[in-house]
Formats: C-alpha cells, structure tokens, sequence
C-alpha cells in the first residue's frame, strides 16, 4: 500500500508532466476550490437562514451535508459518465447544473427547497467537476504528480479565503437570496475550466489522425464502465474504511468554527475572519506537503505521512475544543489549517499511488461512494449535538476522535495486513524449498546432462575446436558454467512459483 503506482495511463500515452499539464492543472485548481470551499461558503448564511425560515443549528447543517454527501455519493455515476463521455463534455454540464441550483435557490420558500437546489443539483454539477479533473490531473501527472495534487488542493483554501468574506459583504448588501444569485453566477466559470481538460492523445500521431485517434480510444458500449476489482486490493480496503471513519469528523469544525464565535460574543465580520485565517495557512499547508510527499524516501511511505496528518487534524480538534476566547480559536484555526492542508493534499495522492491511473477513475468514485454517507451524518449529527448541549466543545471532540479513529485504522491496518503479509513472503518461500528438494532437484539434473552428454562430449568438443577455433578445455569450462546455471534457475524457480 505504500508502494507508488507509476503507468502511462489508461490512453497508453505517457504522462508529460507538464506542457498542457499546467492548463489543466489550473482549471483542476478552481473546480477544487469551489467544489470544497462551497459548502462552508454557504454556512456564513446560515444565521440569516434560521431567522427566515425558523429552523435549527442542524436544519441548517444540512445544507453543507447534502452538498458534501452529493460531492461523494455521486462518484460512481461520474465515474461511468467519464469513461462513456469523456471528461471535457461531463464537466461542462456540471458547471451549468452548479449554477443552476444556486439561481434556483435564491427562490426558495422553505429549507426543504435549498436542500433540493443548492443541496441536490449544485452539489450534483460540482460532482461531475471535481472528478473529472481529478482524473485528468493524473492523467498528466506522473514523476511530479504529488506537487501538481498539493498545488490543485491549494484551489480549496484559496477560495476560502476569497468566498467566505465575500458571502457576508453579499449578505449585507443583498441578503441571502442576492448573494445566493451571485454566487451562481460565478459557478458557470466551471463551464470554462471543462473546456481545459483537452484529451491526452500521443504527440507523435499527425494532426489529421488526432480526432480518429481519440474517438478510437473513447470506450465502447460493451466496455466495462465501473471496475468493482479495485475491491480485490487490500490496500484499497483499508484506504476506503478508514477515510470514511474520517470524514465523519474532517468537515464539522470549518462548519461550525464561524456560528462558535459569534457564540462567544464577537461580530459577524470578526467571526468570519476566522475561515479567512484558515484559509489562508490552508494556502501555504498544501503545496508544501505536496513537496514533502514527492520526496524520493518519502513518496513510498506517503501513507504514513497520510496517517500523521490525520493524528495531526484530530488532535488539534481535540485541544481546540478548550478554546474559550477569539484568540484561542484564531490559535485553533492556524494548526487545524495546517493539518487540514496536508490532508487534503495527501487523500487523493495516496488513492493513487495505490490503484494507480488505469484503475482510478473508477476507484474514486467508490471511495466517494462510501464517503458519502459518512458525509451525509457527520455535520448533522454535530449539529443535532450542538441543540441538546448547547456547548460547541462536545462538538469539536467528536470530531477530533473521529480522525484520530481513522489515522489509527489506516497505519495499524497497513503495518499488519501489507507490510507484514510482504515481509512473510520471502519466508514461505525458504521453508516451502527444503535443502533436500534442492539436492534432488541437482541430482536429478546432473543424471540427465550426464545420460545424454557424456558419449558426445568428446565428439562435440573436437567439432568444435575444428569449427570455431576453440579449445575444448575452455569449451569443457563454459559447459561447466552453463550447467551450474541452469542448475541454480531450476533450484530457484519452485521458489519463485511458491
């Protein structure tokens, strides 16, 4: 599970590391950044939200919980549609779908109506944005993918910092509905970013034959457009359960750090400034450990690296929790973007590394699949927390034990069921090979060479040394050599087979 997968692709083209690449990484950067920095966007209005329509701290959680838990559940559908569709056409449909449901959603009358549109179709058209471009990232990106995975996970905190303070200046200026039509608006800049995502076709090819060359390459119909094998991989299965033990708690803090100041007696504005902040170290967090990741002795080892970021996020959860001023959650907020950095940066780059590219695109949208419906509970159920106690610090420790839980499942599971199950090979195989198959094996190869040789040997080595000039001692030496040769690759290969 550590190792890293390194292919040409499912296209058979070689990834160029660059060129392109760099387009595509871009657009990979906005369509992250709206497809994570969104749902916490949106909770800047939950306060204007729950005087409207007179709702709780958890009917308005689930707002960013259904926008979540279709950015997930929807993997499997966006995994089929990219391999019939390509991904250039599937993400410029979930741009319009993106912008769609937020337009609709300045039109709402009840919650239930923006669980529908911004929840349902908005979290739908990101969905067939941010997995197509991840998969096109990886199709670009092979020797430098952990910095081009740091630099397009950087999109989400860099939009953070930029959504956020924007989604109270609309609130204020033209309520929640305004800023809701606003906000869609942007999201057909999604459409734009599709258009990057030009198919990988081999540079060698004439310029005539490109089009036939890509049409060749799109599956047919009896092609297999979901590949369940990924389950076969231990790796897999233990990267699937532990990151879904994750995002139960991963999302709860960015969800409730605002509505937790503004608990505590501070301003809107100064509250918000809490995400700016995040956001912000988020930024630096990101390509940073994208740099570390692509480290020769580290890349091998990145899921321990993985590990440690999880232990890292949920303990400063856990201490963040005691927080009792601004200045403790400002102090909360630089570690948790820290942490929450490398572990954005690392997911995706582990998953990688661990199915490689040809079975990605169907390997990520199970995992999200599964992600889902931990999504789906997580912020709800925090906030469910949040209106029997009515203390922000039980939510904040769930949370913290909940990443934890999972760093603990993912390194115990990978040191136990892949590192030792890899160092016990070498094992089975010496004591499956006794020394005395091994001397039978010779035995029975030196009787052989000795029946059908020895009343030739003389004859052939004079042939020899008639023919081509050589000594029958140095042919004698040679067939000497050979012999041990084969003797050693005949006592090896049950070895081997074992």
């Amino acid at each position: 599970m550590g190792g890293v997968a390194v292919d040409s692709g499912s296209s058979g083209v070689k990834a160029p590391d660059g060129g392109w690449g760099w387009a595509v990484l871009f657009g990979c950067f906005v369509i992250t950044g709206f497809s994570y920095a969104f749902p916490k966007a949106v909770s800047v209005f939950f306060k204007e939200l729950i005087k409207d329509f007179d709702v709780g701290y958890s009917d308005t959680a689930w707002i960013s919980s259904i926008l979540l838990a279709m950015l997930y559940g929807t993997g499997p559908l966006c995994s089929i549609l990219v391999n019939r569709f390509g991904c250039r056409p599937v993400m410029m449909m979930g741009g319009v779908f993106a912008s769609l449901g937020m337009v609709l959603a300045s039109f709402a009358t009840t919650i239930y109506h923006i669980y529908l549109t911004t929840g349902v179709i908005t979290g739908l058209g990101l969905a067939l944005n941010f997995q197509p471009s991840l998969i096109m990232l990886n199709r670009y990106f092979s020797e430098k993918r952990p910095l081009a995975n740091g630099l397009a996970a950087a999109g989400s905190p860099v939009a953070l910092c930029c959504l956020s303070p924007l989604g109270q200046v609309l609130s204020y200026k033209y309520g929640w509905r305004g800023g809701f039509l606003i906000l869609g608006g942007m999201l057909l800049n999604c459409c734009a970013c599709g258009a990057l995502m030009r198919p990988l076709v081999d540079p060698k090819k004439k310029e005539d034959d490109m089009e036939k060359a890509v049409e060749e390459k799109k599956p047919t119909p009896k092609a297999r457009l979901l590949d369940f094998s990924v389950f076969k991989d231990r790796g897999f299965l233990i990267y699937t359960i532990a990151a879904a033990i994750m995002v139960l708690g991963l999302f709860v803090p960015p969800v409730f750090v605002v509505s937790y100041a503004k608990s505590m007696g501070n301003e809107d504005t100064k509250s918000a400034l809490l995400l700016t902040i995040l956001g912000f170290i988020d930024i630096f967090a990101r390509p940073t450990c994208g740099i570390v990741a692509g480290l020769k002795w580290v890349r091998p080892r990145c899921v321990y690296l993985f590990g440690f970021a999880m232990i890292f996020n949920g303990t400063t959860d856990l201490v963040g929790s005691f927080s009792e001023d601004y200045s403790g959650l400002v102090a909360f907020c630089i570690f948790f973007g820290i942490s929450y950095g490398m572990v954005g940066a690392l997911q995706f780059e582990v998953l990688m590394a661990i199915v490689g590219t040809e079975k990605f695109s169907s390997a990520i949208g199970l995992v999200l699949l599964v992600e889902a419906i931990a999504v789906l509970v997580g912020p709800p159920s925090a906030g469910r927390l949040l209106d029997h106690t009515h203390k922000y610090q039980y939510v904040f420790m769930l949370a913290g034990c909940e990443v934890v839980l999972s760093a603990l499942v993912l390194c115990i599971c990978n040191f136990l069921f892949i590192k030792r199950r890899e160092s016990e090979v070498p094992a089975k195989q010496q004591d499956a090979l006794t020394n005395a198959e091994m001397e039978a094996l010779n035995k029975a190869l030196q009787e052989e060479h000795e029946q059908g040789g020895n009343h030739k040997d003389k004859d052939v080595d004079k042939s020899y040394s008639r023919q081509d000039g050589v000594a029958p001692e140095q042919k004698e030496g040679e067939k000497d050599h050979q012999e041990a040769a084969v003797a050693k690759s005949v006592a090896v290969e049950p070895e081997s087979a074992v």
